[in-house]
């Protein structure tokens, strides 16, 4: 991972592209992000970066943080996230990210939050339902849980009822289409997993 940086969604738009065609995209409140930490191999085993996003009230962050702040002397950050970047060594405790560490037409890879779709049944869930005539029971339910005596259990991966959403969702190879440096947004080719508001993390692709 050559670069990252933590975000908000915002929401999706649409912009005009060359020759007046429509592309569908989704805005990004991207940073700006203050590096809190730097580990190295010599301290920590490991080089990384630990950086902080979004404002937050002091009564609403505990005494070990506020230490944690104090220590890097910046100002106290809603979200902490850690990143394993191939080069650390331009990078100082303070220093910011913003939205321009990325170019328009570079693909990049969007991890978030997924939307919270309640409890679902089987059928929602993903379930192929049974036949709906010639006498079949077995219509829209999760049918049959296994075998008998062996292997006396239900496999991992069986359809069932529960809690859907609400998951890490990472989708890769979207295509930034534009960088607003002074706004801090990036507008991204496509959709972008979850709610507005929610914090998305965005990376260099792995697969571009």
């Amino acid at each position: 991972m050559k670069k990252a940086i933590l975000g908000t969604k915002i929401g999706m738009t649409q912009i005009f592209g060359e020759g007046g065609k429509v592309i569908p995209v989704t805005a990004i409140l991207a940073g700006p992000c203050t590096v809190i930490q730097k580990k190295t191999v010599e301290t920590d085993g490991y080089e990384a970066v630990q950086v902080g996003f979004g404002e937050i009230k002091e009564k609403k962050v505990n005494k070990p943080l506020k230490g944690h702040f104090a220590k890097a002397n910046t100002a106290n950050k809603k979200y902490l996230r850690e990143f394993r970047l191939e080069d650390i060594s331009g990078m100082n405790v303070g220093d910011e990210i913003k939205a321009d560490v990325f170019e328009a037409g570079e693909k990049i890879d969007v991890s978030g939050i997924s939307k919270g779709k309640g409890f679902a049944g089987p059928m929602k869930h993903g379930l192929h339902r049974g036949p709906m005539t010639h006498g079949s029971k077995s219509k829209r339910v999760s049918g049959s849980m296994g075998m008998c005596s062996y292997p006396g259990r239900v496999f991992k991966g069986k359809v069932l009822p529960g809690h859907m959403g609400v998951d890490k969702v990472t989708i890769q190879n979207l295509e930034v289409v534009k960088v607003d440096a002074e706004q801090n947004l990036i507008l991204v080719k496509g959709a972008v997993p979850g709610v507005k508001g929610g914090l998305v993390t965005i990376r260099d692709a792995v697969k571009a």
